[in-house]
């Protein structure tokens, strides 16, 4: 399998993992989410315990005891390279504007689209979004 296949692949498994699952911080989030998107593709990613943090203010208490200030910086901390939002292909990681200064982290599918949490729907599901902050090239380990 090439590498943009096993992207491709560990996209695919994050959208069959997380459609429809309703968001519950610490629990079912945008930064689960791509943690297992990133185990998919070989990477070892550290999260505090499910249910470490079940508000915005906890969250952001959890990602300083990290040592980051931003979900960006934490991804930042991984040594993925920045590029341009509309540069992303299958299996890169895309963060959003979101209802808070967290932001909101997706994983493309191509074609524009990627899987994330949205207020307008019950659960994960494919959006295809209309701005972007930030995005990160993933490859596989």
């Amino acid at each position: 399998m090439t590498p943009y296949q096993r992207k491709v692949a560990a996209a695919q498994a994050t959208l069959d993992r997380f459609k429809d699952v309703p968001l519950r911080l610490g629990r079912n989030d945008c930064v689960r989410m791509a943690a297992f998107h990133l185990r998919k593709l070989g990477h070892r990613v550290k999260l505090p315990p499910a249910g470490a943090y079940a508000s915005i203010r906890s969250a952001k208490r959890e990602l300083e005891k990290a040592g980051h200030e931003t979900v960006a910086a934490a991804l930042d901390s991984f040594g993925f390279e920045r590029i341009p939002p509309a540069a992303a292909v299958a299996g890169d990681l895309i963060m959003l504007p979101g209802d808070t200064d967290l932001g909101a982290l997706t994983v493309a599918l191509g074609n524009g689209r990627c899987v994330a949490y949205h207020q307008d729907l019950a659960g994960a599901g494919v959006v295809q979004p209309v701005e972007w902050l930030f995005a990160w090239r993933v490859q596989p380990v």
